[in-house]
């Protein structure tokens, strides 16, 4: 008959002889079986080892390498993208500071002022009556003798036929006169003083010129820085009349003034032009003094153009307006001439009219063109 053999046994891990499972120590042996068991049972617990990876020393440093070479690099490339410097590790690290960038300054242009030029005017166009000549013509339309012989293509001597039509150039326009300077109440005084110059005559005194002009003596003295009252033949006296005392008793009859310089033109400048815009044009000249209440001004305008227009105006104002009837009736612009002067009233004729005289020098001449009416259009054939 066969051995009954337990169901449950266990193999001693020693020898290898199969004892009982409750078994304490193997009979061949001698293993205690409980410590073996145990260490058995803590090892079937245990879980899973992570597996490990074994490299040799060589392989690690070439990692190690390789490692630190990726990591400079990307430095490296981190530096130069953000525009900083690599340092040495000893040396001190230099913050770096971008430099501004400088804006460029603006630049102040200054516009200069266009100066006002003059139009030139095209020349106009005359027909040669019986008398005239280069000359005559030159000094009537103020331009110069050689500008008409240019403009007409003449020979030197300038011969000219009644009815031949020749071309007038305009005369150059003058820049007005500077403004003057305001003078100071002392020297405005002075300036306002009706003065006469007086040459001495034989026989004069210092005396008899006061008594003459009824001027204080010591008056005419200072006028002339006079140290003495001796004065020489042909010796130029400035008379102040302003230094006149008042005269008590009846009116005595009014001292004649002497002669009034020429009053100064100021405009329009000379060779102006005006057009069709223009209807009327303001004549202006400065005053030459206070007048008395038989004074004026005469103003003469005449068309040089026609030579059968002309205005004849007495003002007691420093400017007169040319009325727009005065403009001329065709459709080519006219030069004009004027000036002025002063008069003094000495009566009336039988109309009633007052009769002027002159009492004083005449002004310069000026002229100006003045465009009649809008030129017609000419039919296209």
């Amino acid at each position: 008959m066969p051995e009954n053999t337990p169901q449950s046994t266990k193999v001693c891990p020693t020898c290898g002889t199969r004892l009982a499972e409750n078994a304490a120590r193997c009979l061949v042996c001698g293993t205690e079986l409980t410590t073996a068991i145990e260490t058995k049972k803590t090892a079937d617990v245990q879980a899973a080892r992570m597996p490990e990876i074994t490299l040799s020393l060589p392989m690690a440093l070439g990692l190690l390498t390789l490692f630190l070479l990726a990591g400079a690099t990307l430095v490296f490339v981190a530096m130069r993208l953000t525009g900083t410097t690599p340092t040495n590790a000893g040396d001190t690290t230099a913050t770096i500071t971008p430099t501004p960038t400088l804006s460029p300054t603006a630049t102040i242009l200054f516009t200069e002022t266009p100066v006002p030029t003059s139009t030139i005017q095209p020349p106009f166009e005359y027909t040669i009556g019986d008398g005239d000549t280069c000359l005559g013509l030159a000094a009537t339309f103020s331009v110069s003798y050689q500008s008409i012989i240019l403009e007409n293509n003449l020979s030197a001597n300038c011969i000219l036929s009644v009815g031949q039509k020749i071309r007038i150039p305009y005369p150059t326009p003058t820049q007005p006169a500077a403004a003057t300077s305001t003078l100071e109440a002392g020297q405005a005084t002075l300036q306002a003083c009706d003065k006469v110059i007086y040459t001495v005559q034989e026989g004069d005194t210092l005396s008899t010129i006061a008594t003459n002009y009824a001027v204080p003596q010591d008056a005419i003295k200072s006028y002339n820085s006079l140290s003495t009252d001796t004065v020489f033949l042909g010796m130029n006296i400035v008379v102040p009349l302003c230094e006149r005392a008042a005269t008590p008793g009846p009116t005595p009859t009014a001292t004649i003034p002497p002669p009034y310089p020429a009053p100064n033109l100021l405009l329009p400048p000379d060779g102006a032009s005006f057009t069709l815009a223009n209807d009327s044009i303001t004549l202006q000249w400065a005053s030459i003094g206070t007048l008395r209440e038989n004074e004026a001004y005469q103003v003469i305008i005449e068309d040089v153009t026609d030579g059968t227009r002309r205005i004849v105006e007495y003002v007691t104002d420093t400017k007169f307006i040319v009325p727009s009837s005065f403009r001329p009736r065709d459709n080519s612009p006219h030069v004009f001439r004027w000036w002025v002067t002063t008069v003094r009233q000495s009566g009336t004729d039988e109309q009633g009219q007052p009769i002027w005289d002159t009492a004083g020098a005449l002004s310069d001449r000026r002229v100006f063109s003045w465009q009649g009416v809008a030129p017609e259009n000419t039919p296209e054939p």
